[in-house]
């Protein structure tokens, strides 16, 4: 967080003398700046050798005492809150990062009149309580936040230190992350609905980071004047600096990094009012309310409604903090059977009413894949298999395609997995990866590399509704004037009557039957459900359309989509179709 800088402890406040506090164990020690330190008593012997050996270059190990614990953390935060950033840096196990992180927290945050009060430990986890003043030419408010630090071994002594983690500073920062007060970088932004209503966090919880992504898009953009404030500076995720705990991962994020779009700043403390511009925006405050209801009630779910003629959003909802409607990247399971029907279609290598091999195993690659519950169709028909979500019937086809098979119909008909989505708000717009052997076997049914969220998917059954990819957007292009994406071919109007029949044939008689109760007859569906390693219950999908209204949505660790998602998508598609 900025250059490195020695911290002037001269520096002082209003009265002329800068006075700290730190509260440890319910004993408080005040530092005057011309003054002496008080004296106090540190819980517990911390650094000394538990076998008593004079062993200095002994590594120590095993777990650590409370003694301990209680020992690194106080020595962490008496020597941050006093300033002596070089102390306290070097009670960590990084200090170079806590360094530029400590040093920004006066420098850049401006940050004065610290106190850090120490709470009950918890293992090797202790929380404490920051207050401080922010103060910037002249405008100074009060701040007070939580925070934890962790305490670990050394690696080359064993000795208890701090876990560096930007979180220690503050538990919203992440690697890169800068705590900045002065001028807003962009100005304040007032959000409207489609029907000219403000947006807000208190009447939509779930837009938080929709909110935060417009004002950095279009706070200059949009009129308005910009106030003065503390805020997160999120890193740039193409030319972050990874600190050296990090350099392990780096080769294997390193492919992907320039593919992530940087997440929008955030405003912690406004000292001074902007004036704001407006945004207008695509949501329908019915639907909106309604998606905010019904993710509210379930646990990790997130749904997305669009517009299949035009591609305008008209909600997202989270029941979580993570926008994942918009920047999730989840396996989508047999949703993404959509896609691949679309492909066997297209390469004549299936047919909605011709017969298609269901049976219970199919292997290809070294893989054994089967279908749930190991259930068979004997002389069925492609419909019949999509309609049960038959993994083998995707499957069997597998060794009939190129590699970059699946790549090319998400890419060149659908417009997925080409970053080049611009809806207004950063968006993930789905990746299918070229792959080989098991891995692209099991890309056709929505594993492997296959990632998607629920926007993604929502655009996905609104193309196979009407042919043509109409890129999602949350603001009309016609604000900034920006280029949407676009597909390279259409659809051929075979492939769009078959995936056609096929989602309808699935909403009437198949695996989304129960959820797509009276919706019909201008209607179509697909469930999902996609295993994700380490979780006891896949993620259950759901994706749909009723009329000129297409959603999506998917419930973390939720099962069958069926039961979880559907019931969702189902419920939005009626309250905005008016029944």
């Amino acid at each position: 967080m900025g250059k490195r800088r020695r911290v002037d402890e001269r520096k002082t406040a209003k009265s002329g003398r800068s006075r700290r506090h730190l509260v440890l164990g319910g004993v408080a020690v005040a530092a005057l700046g011309g003054g002496a330190m008080a004296v106090y008593t540190v819980f517990g012997t911390g650094a000394a050798a538990e076998d008593g050996s004079a062993d200095a270059k002994a590594v120590k190990s095993g777990p650590l005492s409370a003694a301990e614990v209680r020992t690194a953390a106080t020595t962490f935060l008496t020597a941050w809150q006093k300033g002596t950033v070089a102390k306290a840096a070097a009670a960590t196990d990084d200090s170079t990062a806590a360094t530029t992180a400590l040093t920004g927290f006066t420098k850049d945050a401006h940050i004065t009149d610290v106190t850090l009060t120490r709470g009950k430990r918890t293992g090797d986890e202790v929380p404490f309580t920051v207050k401080g003043t922010v103060s910037f030419k002249g405008t100074e408010k009060p701040l007070t936040y939580k925070s934890a630090l962790t305490v670990v071994r050394a690696k080359k002594d064993g000795e208890p230190v701090v876990d560096w983690q930007p979180s220690v500073v503050h538990p919203e920062l992440a690697e890169g992350d800068r705590l900045v007060t002065g001028e807003a970088g962009t100005p304040p932004v007032k959000a409207l609905d489609r029907d000219g209503g403000e947006l807000t966090t208190k009447k939509y919880p779930s837009l938080g980071s929709v909110l935060d992504g417009l004002r950095e898009k279009y706070g200059k953009k949009a009129g308005g004047k910009a106030g003065v404030e503390l805020r997160i500076v999120r890193a740039d995720p193409t030319d972050s600096p990874k600190s050296p705990k990090s350099a392990d991962s780096a080769n294997s994020t390193k492919s992907t990094e320039s593919t992530k779009k940087k997440a929008a700043d955030k405003t912690l403390l406004e000292l001074s009012k902007g004036t704001p511009g407006e945004v207008r925006t695509t949501l329908s405050p019915a639907l909106q309310a309604a998606a905010e209801e019904k993710v509210a009630a379930t646990k990790r779910a997130s749904v997305v409604v669009m517009r299949p003629s035009t591609g305008e959003i008209l909600a997202a909802a989270n029941s979580s903090s993570f926008n994942v409607a918009f920047q999730g990247s989840l396996a989508p399971g047999s949703t993404m059977k959509i896609v691949s029907s679309a492909l066997l279609i297209d390469k004549g290598l299936a047919s909605a009413d011709k017969g298609h091999p269901c049976p219970k195993y199919s292997a290809y690659g070294g893989w054994k894949f089967q279908n749930d519950d190991k259930f068979e169709i004997k002389g069925g028909t492609f419909k019949a298999s999509f309609a049960r979500s038959c993994n083998t019937a995707f499957i069997s086809q597998a060794k009939k395609l190129d590699d970059d098979s699946l790549t090319k119909e998400a890419q060149q008909v659908f417009g997925l997995g080409l970053n080049n989505w611009a809806i207004g708000v950063s968006s993930f717009d789905g990746a299918v990866p070229v792959q080989s052997d098991a891995p692209m076997a099991a890309s056709l049914i929505g594993q492997g590399g296959v990632r998607m969220n629920p926007l993604n998917m929502a655009s996905v059954v609104a193309t196979a509704k009407t042919g043509v990819f109409k890129q999602p957007y949350l603001v009309p292009p016609s604000v900034d004037d920006r280029t949407l994406a676009t597909a390279s071919r259409p659809m051929s109007e075979t492939v769009r009557t078959q995936l056609v029949e096929l989602l309808k044939y699935t909403a009437a008689a198949g695996t989304a039957a129960e959820a797509m109760s009276g919706l019909g007859p201008d209607y179509g569906a697909k469930t999902g459900s996609a295993e994700v390693d380490g979780q006891k219950e896949p993620n259950g999908w759901f994706t749909a359309w009723k009329g000129d209204l297409a959603s999506a949505g998917v419930v973390q660790q939720g099962g069958h989509g069926s039961e979880s998602a559907g019931p969702i998508v189902a419920a939005l598609l009626k309250a905005g179709s008016g029944g």
